[in-house]
């Protein structure tokens, strides 16, 4: 029972670093929106293109908090 418990608590840690992370980026992601705008769009672009370049750079900001993209995540874990 005792390492159960045990296990129990090594999982909530876990899923908390996780919860941790993910709040972070959420908070974060307006500042990176606006970074992208400001500096990785040119005005002459499309919606469609700006929208691309946004997935891409989005995908980028996940790997380096999660070590996978969204498409990864969701595939993983339906």
């Amino acid at each position: 029972m005792i390492q159960e418990f045990e296990r129990m608590k090594t999982d909530e840690q876990k899923l908390l670093g996780w919860t941790a992370k993910r709040e972070l980026s959420k908070i974060n992601y307006r500042i990176h929106t606006d970074a992208i705008k400001q500096n990785l769009i040119p005005e002459e672009v499309t919606t469609a293109q700006a929208s691309i370049i946004y997935a891409e750079e989005a995908d980028v900001l996940n790997v380096a908090m999660f070590g996978q993209t969204a498409k990864q995540w969701r595939e993983a874990i339906p």
